[in-house]
């Protein structure tokens, strides 16, 4: 029951990242390059669609709060941390810098897989590849 429902919320958080465009590099480029204010071809669609997606997932996690179990059963594993270190830090900007010149982050890569498109193999390639180097130096 637990991977049915991991893959119908995955599949539906690909589904509403296909339909904003979000999978589209060009798109999330679109946004992040805040000069094209100026000349008003800035495309704000990306911060309407991280309204959305806040306004439907805070009520879910202020209510995860208050549960001692998932609704699938298990632990319910939500972040605790708060301090800001060097990690969380240089984590950021690495992944600022890359989306920035990428125009994609992890879930929308993931879900442009549907796409054959070399950039995108490229850059999920990348990213597998940045996983497997931080668990290789995080064990040491």
């Amino acid at each position: 029951m637990r991977l049915l429902a991991a893959l119908v919320c995955g599949t539906l958080f690909g589904a509403g990242l296909a339909v904003s465009g979000m999978i589209n590099p060009e798109k999330v480029l679109g946004f992040l390059d805040i000069a094209a204010i100026a000349t008003n071809s800035w495309d704000p669609s990306l911060a309407l669609v991280m309204a959305g997606g806040l306004a439907v997932a805070t009520p879910f996690f202020i209510w995860a709060k208050s549960q001692p179990k998932a609704l699938c059963g298990g632990d319910i594993s939500l972040p605790v941390k708060r301090k800001i270190d060097r990690p969380l830090v240089i984590g950021g900007l690495l992944f600022g810098v890359g989306w920035g010149i990428a125009g994609l982050c992890p879930g929308p890569a993931i879900a442009a897989l549907s796409q054959p498109r070399t950039s995108i193999l490229l850059f999920v390639a990348a990213m597998l590849a940045g996983m497997a180097l931080h668990r290789l130096f995080a064990r040491q």
